[in-house]
């Protein structure tokens, strides 16, 4: 398991986490918790636990504690079990996610975690099967990165004479530009990307070190695909429709009303702000990407991943990378997608003589 899973994942407390040797948590002390875990993070082990759970049931195995061994059988039943949406067993990083979520429940429990030795040997074996039958899921799977040219593309199939291609323009090129995280991209408010001389200085909550960043934004050199520009377009449409306050990306419908309220059997639901969710956020860029007939998988980690690439080409530092985007110091995701960037443009192939 990734020790960025496990200490991730020791934050998160299963609200059907019952243990017979401690007190249970307070409602206080449980919601403390949640807001210390990644929402994306917390609904994944929550449905991870509650598998586990189901699957413990229905084999006369105990979750709470489990043994090493239970964690080799719910391994192996996992690498061999078709899921019902897929019709595919998990691929080795579900099933990590999975372990990781057990892992956590027992922590939370003040219980001693099972060993994963086992079930890592089981694992390593399923990757090799994998891998040895060219099936896809041997590998991880990586959003496309939305890189200036992909960009240009997405942004050719909005129409931005509308309030939501003004939307969608901003959300594309400010994601692209601070490189945030959907979620963090719609967590903004208008009060926080001013505009400056410069550009914008947008105060980005990055959820996964709990700190804000103050991001500079500036002046793209081609008015069609700049930040500023966009997101200012974006602003003086919303203040002609009576919005000068509140969040910067809301739901607009296909009439070009704001927020419209939104209801399910007869009851109010979502943001009462029209603030647009994170999942809202990705299906833009997935949805765009679409329309332009980009190929490959696109989601709103594109637009991050796609700052990330393209910086590095432009021969900017891999610290000022980084803390551009709010990733921490030596993180091996920005890492991996430096990777990914630089094995053609620094090959270490190349000048080798051949």
């Amino acid at each position: 398991m990734s020790q960025s899973s496990e200490i991730e994942a020791r934050s998160y407390v299963p609200l059907t986490t019952v243990s017979n040797e401690s007190p249970p948590l307070s409602a206080a002390a449980r919601e403390a918790l949640d807001a210390g875990t990644a929402d994306s993070t917390r609904r994944a082990y929550s449905a991870d636990w509650q598998t586990f759970t189901a699957w413990c049931a229905s084999t006369g195995h105990q979750p709470l504690p489990a043994t090493p061994e239970t964690i080799v059988e719910y391994v192996t039943a996992l690498a061999a079990t078709p899921r019902p949406r897929t019709g595919r067993p998990y691929s080795p990083t579900s099933i990590e996610r999975a372990v990781a979520a057990i892992r956590t429940a027992h922590s939370a429990a003040n219980l001693a975690p099972p060993s994963t030795k086992g079930a890592r040997i089981v694992l390593r074996g399923y990757r090799d099967r994998l891998a040895r039958a060219k099936d896809p899921a041997a590998k991880p799977r990586k959003a496309q990165p939305a890189v200036p040219s992909a960009l240009r593309s997405m942004l050719a199939a909005l129409d931005r004479d509308t309030l939501i291609g003004k939307r969608d323009a901003a959300l594309l090129l400010l994601g692209f530009a601070s490189a945030a995280r959907v979620s963090e991209l719609v967590a903004l408010d208008l009060a926080d990307v001013p505009e400056t001389a410069n550009g914008i200085e947008a105060s980005v909550y990055r959820k996964k070190i709990k700190a804000f960043s103050d991001t500079a934004v500036p002046f793209g050199s081609n008015p069609a695909t700049c930040p500023v520009r966009a997101v200012r377009a974006l602003r003086e449409a919303m203040a002609e429709e009576g919005r000068s306050n509140g969040p910067l990306f809301v739901r607009i419908d296909r009439h070009g009303r704001i927020a419209p309220p939104m209801y399910r059997h007869g009851v109010p639901i979502g943001d009462p702000s029209g603030r647009l969710t994170a999942q809202a956020a990705a299906q833009v860029v997935e949805k765009t990407a679409d329309a332009a007939g980009l190929e490959g998988q696109w989601t709103g980690h594109s637009l991050r991943r796609g700052f990330a690439t393209a910086a590095r080409k432009a021969g900017h530092d891999l610290v000022r990378i980084g803390r551009h985007g709010g990733w921490a110091d030596g993180s091996r995701a920005l890492l991996g997608y430096l990777e990914d960037s630089d094995r053609w443009a620094d090959n270490p192939v190349a000048g080798t003589g051949l």
